[in-house]
């Protein structure tokens, strides 16, 4: 075969290691943010994080950065496709060094609301320290103290004895020799006396159990008729308690409405997992990326300062980078530039996360003045087309981020829904859909609830075509349970 060259021309989409940084800052939430930002702060020793008690020093070389917080951004470069662009390049000639965030003032020194919320939650003791501790204080030998401890040992975060009396046995250490029927009986007083300790309940081995032992230690004011028959529907008919099956317990009890009422108010008040007290909960603290306040009328959209990092250039770093031009091919001129589009590109994720915040806020303005019945269907293409944005970018903004209203705090995803539609030709959302459904379900009757097929016809009366199965696809998305379950006495 003959060799020839051919020369051919063709158009390809190339991202720049800057638009690469960008799009995956766009899609971070602020708390990845801000881990990413320390993880860039030990590597590059150009940037710095600004003290909040420490004034501005230095002002940014773009437009962008100058202009004060809450207006509008021009907008950023953007390719065929809409993604966004990097903007324009910054020099080492810049005559000053970004800085991002504003000064702010001082905090007072009497202002707890920048104390970590660990510092103000008291230090609470495990299940296993509680029961132990009390066991310190008890009368019992110290052959029936091991037993006790044993049982403790062998509870569960809720406080039950999952495994029987009979499996202890063969796992009892070498101190407590003796034949497996003494052993038994030992261990079963034993759990007598675990299950005399505080809270009540605990040592339990089925909630039935944990119950009982709750309903007896209630106080002497306490027990009468009421207590008497919660005992005897924890005992006897727990399960149809579960199902309301109320018909049948009264049937069998011969008692009145409202003395099972009494009942089951009684039984209620327990607690059947008297350990899950003393777990500890890892609480998570969602911080909004945006606030929206009703200004004039108007709702408007502000960035959450609190949640903007502050960046800004290392002066020592840069002057010194400044007064050897010889070193504009060095290491750290490289990271020079790093930490400045590092710095905008926050920046722009900032602009970006309010502009978008914005014009939902403007199509989703019944909402706010009227709550969630009042949600309109939404597209991430509307909003697309409104900030000439790309689809996949609007994605990246409205997930994991958060927008502060009077209404509460909703991730941005919150705003977008599918919609249903109505006899006059209209579209009803999703969102507004499960509000209703929430509605009908707190206002009905205990004694006969809804249906799913009957609130569909209800949402038909006012308009809204919905399918039985929708009502109970949404319905349990709210954690509403079936109609057989909401029934009351």
């Amino acid at each position: 075969m003959k060799q020839t060259l051919q020369l051919r021309l063709s158009q390809h989409l190339a991202l720049t290691p800057q638009l690469q940084q960008s799009i995956r800052l766009l899609q971070l939430s602020s708390l990845e943010l801000n881990q990413e930002i320390e993880q860039a702060l030990q590597e590059n020793p150009l940037l710095e994080r600004e003290e909040p008690d420490e004034p501005a020093v230095f002002t940014g070389a773009d437009d962008a950065l100058r202009q004060p917080r809450g207006e509008e951004a021009p907008p950023a470069a953007q390719d065929e496709r809409g993604e966004l662009g990097t903007g324009p390049e910054w020099s080492q000639d810049d005559a000053d060094w970004p800085t991002l965030g504003g000064a702010r003032s001082p905090r007072d020194a009497n202002d707890e609301s920048d104390v970590d919320a660990g510092e103000l939650q008291a230090a609470v003791s495990s299940l296993r320290d509680h029961l132990v501790a009390q066991l310190a204080l008890s009368q019992l030998s110290g052959r029936e103290r091991l037993r006790v401890a044993f049982l403790i040992e062998a509870l569960d975060d809720d406080g039950y004895l999952v495994s029987t009396l009979e499996d202890l046995v063969d796992v009892l250490p070498d101190e407590f020799a003796g034949e497996p029927d003494e052993l038994l009986e030992d261990l079963t007083i034993a759990l007598m006396h675990l299950q005399s300790l505080d809270p009540p309940g605990i040592g339990a081995r089925n909630p039935r159990e944990c119950l009982l032992l709750q309903l007896v230690n209630l106080p002497p004011s306490s027990q009468g008729p009421v207590n008497a028959l919660a005992t005897t529907i924890v005992r006897d008919h727990l399960e149809q308690l579960a199902g309301r099956d109320y018909a049948r317990i009264k049937k069998a009890l011969g008692c009145t409405d409202d003395a099972l009422r009494d009942a089951q108010t009684l039984i209620r008040s327990l607690n059947p997992r008297p350990g899950a007290q003393f777990g500890t909960l890892d609480t998570r603290y969602i911080v909004p990326d945006a606030i929206v306040r009703k200004v004039r009328g108007n709702w408007q959209v502000h960035l959450n300062q609190e949640a903007i990092p502050r960046l800004r250039i290392n002066r020592l770093y840069a002057n010194l980078l400044r007064q050897q031009r010889s070193l504009g091919g060095s290491n750290l001129a490289g990271q020079l530039q790093e930490a400045k589009w590092l710095i905008k590109n926050v920046e722009q994720r900032c602009d970006t996360i309010l502009r978008v915040s914005q014009a939902i806020v403007d199509r989703q303005r019944a909402f706010f003045d009227h709550g969630a019945v009042a949600m309109r269907p939404l597209t991430l293409r509307e909003i697309a087309d409104t900030v000439s944005l790309h689809e996949s970018t609007i994605s990246r903004v409205t997930t994991q981020k958060y927008l502060a209203s009077p209404r509460g705090i909703h991730e941005l995803k919150y705003f977008f829904g599918s919609h249903v539609a109505t006899d006059t030709g209209g579209a009803a959302s999703s969102t507004a859909i499960r509000a209703l459904i929430k509605q009908l379900v707190g206002a009905e009757n205990g004694q006969k609830p809804l249906p799913d097929a009957r609130i569909a016809e209800i949402l038909g009366a006012q308009g809204i075509v919905v399918a039985r199965r929708t009502i109970a696809k949404y319905r349990e998305s709210l954690s509403i349970p079936p109609v057989n379950l909401r029934k009351t006495i």
